[in-house]
């Protein structure tokens, strides 16, 4: 998509230094305090308060690795830089935002739901800025519907079937309640 758009690098820029945090933090002194206190997790919200987390966590990635914030970032890139240009810095931030925070709010309200594939979602902490990423995915895949995308980055196939096949893979994800990714709710919910 070319180089990075404004709202886009300083998206990228606050992502990799809440990592480089949070990453010094566990490697160095054992402590996931940025997960524990920016992560989405819907009991410490209902019971604690914490609403700040429905923002937060779009910035908290696992500490355990790059791949988790290296995948969100280029599909930031990848999508958000068209998009920007598109719907100027100011409309771009303001559907990243819906779409992060709508997507924090779903799943907080999923996980309240009386279904064992749900059960899962209440205690357990969502990080990361998927929830964001699928909706750029589904806006983007909206607006250039005959692009070419590398889906699983090996087979070329057209933004909005690609789309698609993300949105169905998170649906069956999510309703099987095997899958260990609470964060399924979360994709699914950044994609409406």
């Amino acid at each position: 998509p070319g180089p990075m758009t404004p709202a886009v690098k300083a998206i990228v820029m606050a992502n990799t230094a809440v990592f480089v945090v949070h990453f010094l933090l566990f490697t160095f002194g054992g402590s996931n305090l940025i997960a524990d206190a920016f992560g989405l997790t819907p009991q410490t919200l209902f019971q604690g308060g914490r609403v700040w987390q429905f923002v937060t966590y779009m910035f908290v990635h696992d500490a355990t690795g790059f791949m988790h914030i290296l995948f969100n970032m280029l599909a930031l890139w990848m999508f958000g830089v068209d998009l920007e240009r598109r719907w100027g810095t100011r409309g771009f931030v303001k559907y990243y935002a819906i779409t992060g925070i709508g997507a924090g709010i779903a799943t907080a309200l999923v996980s309240l739901l009386p279904f064992d594939a749900t059960r899962g979602i209440y205690p357990a902490t969502t990080i990361g800025a998927s929830g964001a990423i699928f909706g750029l995915l589904l806006a983007w895949a909206l607006l250039f519907p005959h692009r070419q995308i590398l889906f699983m980055f090996i087979f070329p196939l057209p933004a909005r079937i690609a789309a698609t096949l993300m949105g169905g893979m998170a649906f069956f994800s999510a309703i099987s309640g095997r899958n260990s990714s609470v964060a399924e709710a979360t994709h699914l919910a950044g994609l409406l």
